[in-house]
């Protein structure tokens, strides 16, 4: 098995806790610490993948390989290792007789808009990134459609992703709560279809017993998706923040955002795109994964809970 960053992580404990003798490569660019628990090969998505270990059709590849924080990257950042990535990732898939891939995608093809998106909702993806991702996710159907019958692929398209590692929206919500330096701009009502990072990895492997060939796509999310203020009450809830979160119009607090880019904020995450997309919906809905057979293993609370001591009950990253 191949996985990699801040999921991969969380899946490589999953699946040391649930099949011990199971062999574990994790191709990245990038070393992760995960204990002697999987095998570092250092491996960069965007080149074609050529690694020295036993490879056999009854593999599985978890595709995590993206460019994926936006704002953050050029333009060509996103294309070239997503669909490159893609290309490279399903080639070796192929050369090898692999079988089995699961593919996280991401909500970003639904494109920005308030209305509830289902896995039938045609995708209109308008940020390079969400672009790149609907690529992707073609490149990886064109593998399985090579062989119908035999191949199994699992597009997962989650919301934020949050827990311990993720050190990106969640995180930075959190640190903006602490430290009085978070504010709901111009609505609490925005929507923010999220999902908990060990319930992710928990529901790739139900997907992997319950799914025997085809292409299947979920989005990931809770179910009902929640309200930027019910996932600040509940992150003050259960960190034992005790502050009031004011409402300031989104123009003001916009226009404080480009001040304070300008100042060096950029580099904190303060910025107009980010302000702007706080203001912006993203209203996905998970009942298909709700009605799949899949049992949750954290509500909402006990996930935020759960990432807070497992970080020592001191703080969310």
């Amino acid at each position: 098995m191949a996985v990699q960053g801040f999921i991969g992580t969380h899946l490589i404990a999953l699946i040391n806790n649930l099949y011990p003798s199971a062999k574990i490569y994790n191709l990245d660019i990038v070393e992760n610490s995960h204990k002697g628990k999987s095998a570092y090969i250092n491996c960069d998505v965007r080149s074609n993948i050529n690694i020295d270990v036993p490879v056999t059709s009854e593999d599985v590849i978890f595709n995590f390989a993206a460019v994926h924080r936006t704002p953050g990257h050029p333009d060509q950042a996103y294309f070239e290792t997503n669909i490159r990535g893609a290309e490279n990732v399903c080639a070796f898939a192929e050369k090898f007789g692999i079988k089995k891939i699961v593919f996280t995608s991401s909500i970003a093809p639904y494109g920005a808009a308030e209305d509830l998106k289902t896995e039938e909702t045609l995708p209109t993806p308008n940020t390079p990134y969400g672009i790149s991702k609907l690529v992707a996710e073609k490149i990886h159907i064109i593998w399985q459609a090579k062989k119908l019958n035999e191949r199994q692929l699992t597009i997962v398209r989650p919301g934020v992703v949050f827990g311990k590692g993720e050190n990106g929206n969640f995180t930075r919500l959190y640190w903006g709560i602490r430290g009085g330096k978070f504010f709901y701009p111009g609505r609490k009502d925005t929507v923010k279809a999220c999902i908990y990072v060990k319930e992710l990895v928990r529901f790739m492997l139900y997907r992997l017993e319950h799914h025997d060939e085809g292409v299947e796509l979920y989005n990931c999310t809770f179910e009902p998706a929640y309200t930027i203020e019910q996932i600040v009450e509940v992150m003050k809830k259960a960190t034992g923040i005790q502050r009031t979160v004011v409402k300031i119009p989104g123009g003001v607090l916009m226009a404080v955002a480009g001040i304070v880019g300008l100042l060096g904020g950029k580099a904190l995450g303060i910025c107009p795109a980010r302000v702007k997309k706080l203001m912006i919906s993203t209203n996905i809905c998970g009942k298909k994964l709700a009605d799949s057979g899949y049992k949750f293993h954290y509500t909402f609370e006990e996930a935020i809970r759960d990432w807070y001591e497992d970080n020592d009950s001191l703080y969310l990253r």
